[in-house]
């Protein structure tokens, strides 16, 4: 008389698509991006705005961090940002943590102030939201990260809390902002 066990899978966005942008293509990320993202990942100005990526950052870093974006194990969507001549401008992604959907996302300094990061986060999450219209997507920023604020306020995030939070990359902990969106938000812009 026992009742089998029922459970529910969380939904799942599925595997991560190709976007085509304005001036961009978002795509999966591939092994032959290894050598891009060091290059942009040895620049301090990029990095020491990242909480996760070590000092230093070297090729072992890049394809143990490929290995697993492309291994299709995780619900993750990373997309490698590229421009017309697929060349690896950066990285948008956006991944289940802790039971939660969060924005992460870096460019390589060369292109910075362009609004293209705008254009990718935008793309990606309008996508994400397709696929996943009932999902709260979470994102944040250090403190002194201006750009990165002004690029959450553009696409409709809300600051919801402001904390410290470590920096492998600075080797110290520093202030936070932490900020929210949901679809309906995201509509609002």
């Amino acid at each position: 008389m026992n009742a089998p066990l029922m459970t529910t899978a969380a939904p799942m966005p599925g595997p991560c698509p190709v976007i085509e942008t304005a001036r961009l293509r978002l795509r999966p990320h591939r092994m032959g991006d290894a050598d891009a993202i060091v290059e942009s990942l040895t620049d301090y100005q990029v990095v020491r705005m990242l909480a996760r990526v070590p000092v230093p950052y070297d090729r072992q870093d890049a394809t143990d961090w490929l290995s697993r974006a492309t291994s299709g194990i995780t619900p993750d969507w990373s997309f490698a940002i590229t421009d017309g001549d697929d060349v690896h401008l950066g990285v948008v992604a956006i991944e289940l943590r802790h039971g939660q959907w969060h924005l992460g996302y870096w460019l390589n300094r060369y292109y910075w102030g362009k609004g293209l990061m705008s254009e990718a986060a935008g793309g990606a999450i309008e996508r994400f939201f397709r696929r996943m219209p009932d999902a709260v997507l979470h994102s944040g920023a250090f403190a002194d990260n201006a750009a990165s604020l002004r690029i959450q306020e553009k696409l409709g995030f809300a600051i919801v809390r402001c904390g410290e939070l470590y920096s492998r990359s600075r080797n110290a902990v520093a202030p936070h902002i932490d900020t929210r969106l949901t679809q309906a938000e995201l509509r609002q812009r």
